[in-house]
């Protein structure tokens, strides 16, 4: 169990979120969760891992910790024994069996928030043994120059095409796994050699992915998973602004369909919140608030053109989206700078080499398997 003061503020954004608004949303989001720990993305809805993990962060921001931990130990209970897990379930059930690399990765980012939020030293020796599986099978899946294959072939090969979002995630994803290997004294120096080839592909090898960049996530997500800094990353959001923000109702999905989406307009907000911009992200959050219903939950999507919500679904990770967003702007929570500030994770594979004596944020101390 975490400490008894793990119970901290919730975040707020005064003018755009209040604490009971956000309390509300919490406590939708922990209403589609199952009674055995499955965090789908809406009761009777799929499951993927990438999604489940970021709805379980949003419940450790609202203060729900057993309820993270129960989605976490749901995945730790299906990874398969390459470190993988299936690309979809339904029911507690497989539904597509696909590999796919950033699935196996982001355990890694939920259990470092955990770890932040509420210093909880028995889950993390618990599931280290998971996350380890799991970027194994990423680093195993590495292409030449850097790239990680996006998903694994039925001989168990890693496809040759990389995918930038899914990259970035990963880049996130390593860095966390890091962190979390110092935390319970397993170095894990292939990671360390893994992210910093990946870092130097999402900077400066475009080529290495696949052309995707109608989509906004190409966009922003190199600054989100914090590849890309400082004046790189303003201008790389200056660059794709005009393509992909409609004033007053947040982010597009893709560049050419009128249609904006709740969770990509708050990650473009943790993005702009990386590069220096506040008052931006702030906006962004503001705007996408078109998308809340009187439960408190968010509809994935809106067609400007039709004036119609699409798809006709309320997701747990829009609404985990928008609480991490409200929770980096806030700085509520001792999690907040996960998605803030990439400085405070290892250094290993970004442009500043340096690494701090103290990175372990607040001296975290160890937590042993």
């Amino acid at each position: 169990m975490p400490p008894a003061d793990a119970r901290r503020l919730l975040p707020e954004l005064p003018g755009v979120l209040t604490g009971d608004q956000v309390r509300t949303t919490v406590a939708w989001i922990a209403g589609q969760q199952l009674t055995d720990g499955a965090l789908p993305w809406f009761r009777g809805g799929q499951l993927d891992p990438w999604d489940s993990v970021e709805a379980a962060m949003a419940l450790d921001v609202g203060g729900e910790h057993d309820r993270a931990a129960a989605a976490y130990r749901w995945l730790a209970g299906r990874q398969r024994p390459d470190g993988s897990w299936a690309a979809e379930y339904r029911d507690g059930a497989e539904v597509s069996a696909d590999v796919e690399s950033n699935h196996a990765g982001y355990l890694a980012v939920g259990l470092w928030h955990r770890w932040l939020i509420a210093r909880d030293e028995a889950l993390v020796a618990e599931l280290w043994p998971v996350v380890r599986r799991g970027l194994d099978l990423v680093v195993a899946m590495q292409l030449d120059g850097g790239a990680i294959g996006w998903a694994l072939r039925r001989d168990r090969t890693p496809d040759q095409l990389a995918l930038l979002t899914g990259n970035a995630s990963l880049f996130q994803a390593l860095r966390c796994g890091i962190a979390l290997a110092g935390l319970v004294g397993e170095p894990q120096p292939d990671w360390e050699l893994a992210v910093g080839d990946l870092g130097t592909a999402l900077r400066t090898r475009p080529d290495a992915f696949a052309d995707r960049s109608r989509y906004s996530m190409d966009w922003y997500y190199p600054v989100l998973g914090g590849a890309v800094t400082g004046e790189q990353a303003r201008e790389r959001l200056a660059a794709g602004w005009d393509t992909f923000v409609v004033p007053g109702l947040g982010a597009r999905c893709v560049s050419d369909r009128p249609w904006v989406t709740g969770a990509e307009t708050c990650e473009l907000a943790l993005a702009l919140v990386v590069a220096g911009q506040r008052d931006a992200a702030l906006e962004q959050v503001a705007a996408m608030q078109h998308l809340r219903d009187d439960d408190g939950s968010y509809w994935t999507g809106y067609v400007f053109a039709d004036d119609a919500r699409w798809p006709i679904e309320r997701t747990t990770w829009t609404a985990a989206a928008v609480l991490l967003a409200a929770d980096a702007l806030s700085g509520a929570t001792p999690a907040s700078g996960l998605f803030a500030d990439p400085a405070a994770l290892p250094a290993a594979g970004t442009d500043d080499t340096a690494q701090p004596a103290d990175w372990v944020p607040g001296g975290a101390g160890t937590a042993r398997p």
